[in-house]
């Protein structure tokens, strides 16, 4: 699939994706895509967030694709049940956390339990050796339990722009291979 075939839609995790994310720039870039806006991204509503999530799938005009980061990966687990059967082709999960370590933000906790059944597309997930807010064995967990071909992005911290990730063309390849498989 090309992703001028698709809807791009990208779902940021806690706090947002500010300015210089991949995430902001893949947006920018990509004329079909688009940021799934949270009324709260700061003391985040899981309801809410799936909703929101779920109305975007529902409201895109073409085949769906997701790009999640962080908490946005979290959500959108939650929400594919609810999905429009067929709608969403694929999605792109990056840097998962694990929302029930010892010190996850207070913010995080009320998106328990974590989904364990698989998505009902293609999906990778990415994780990172060093990510501070999910150890590389909890994003292979997940990947497992989702039926995610799992990447492991090595020594990338939370793979966002604190961690030096600015545009990230690793991921927009990693991304593409996705895209041709779909």
């Amino acid at each position: 699939m090309r992703i001028s075939e698709a809807d791009i839609l990208i779902v940021p995790g806690l706090h947002n994706s500010g300015p210089g994310h991949w995430q902001v720039r893949w947006a920018e870039k990509m004329r079909t895509a688009a940021i799934v806006e949270q009324a709260d991204f700061d003391d985040p509503d899981p309801e809410d967030w799936v909703d929101t999530i779920v109305k975007a799938v529902e409201l895109a005009e073409r085949p769906v694709v997701i790009v999640a980061h962080s908490l946005g990966c979290i959500a959108v687990a939650k929400a594919a049940a609810q999905f429009p059967d067929g709608k969403v082709k694929g999605a792109f999960l990056v840097a998962p956390p694990d929302i029930s370590r010892e010190g996850a933000p207070e913010q995080v906790k009320d998106f328990a339990p974590v989904p364990r059944d698989p998505l009902p597309f293609p999906s990778l997930l990415v994780s990172s050796a060093d990510d501070p807010y999910g150890a590389l064995e909890n994003g292979a967990d997940l990947a497992g339990a989702w039926g995610s071909e799992f990447h492991n992005a090595g020594e990338a911290g939370h793979i966002n722009v604190a961690s030096g990730h600015g545009p990230w063309p690793e991921g927009l390849l990693m991304f593409t291979r996705l895209m041709q498989r779909i």
